[in-house]
């Protein structure tokens, strides 16, 4: 069984694909820290979408997601992103936790698991 990595990193890669799934790591909003839960959520799934692609699939294949919020005030804000992304009729089992992030600055993480 191969295994490809995406965008391989030090410590992690973004993305591994293998057995026919893509499992993301968990994804932050490097390119809006410290915005607003609603703009953080749209730069993540943004960047979903990106890894998504590379690994060869897209959200209508999304099979799980986890969602981290620094604070479970944000899950309406949030969810409102959320639910204009996800693909009608593709919706995948979630979770969605209120929990420590890494870095202050990030309010949301997401990562997900989609077939190819």
């Amino acid at each position: 069984m191969s295994i490809q990595r995406i965008e391989v990193g030090p410590r992690m890669s973004q993305a591994v694909v293998c057995g026919g799934l893509v499992y993301t790591a968990g994804v932050v909003a490097l390119r809006a820290p410290g915005a607003p839960v609603a703009e953080q959520t749209t730069d993540i799934l943004g960047r979903i979408d990106e890894l998504l692609a590379a690994a060869g699939t897209d959200k209508t294949k999304l099979l799980t997601a986890t969602i981290w919020l620094a604070d479970i005030a944000g899950f309406a804000e949030m969810n409102g992103v959320w639910d204009a992304w996800v693909a009608p009729g593709n919706t995948p089992v979630r979770a969605c936790v209120e929990a420590r992030l890494a870095a202050p600055q990030f309010t949301v993480e997401i990562q997900v698991t989609a077939a190819l």
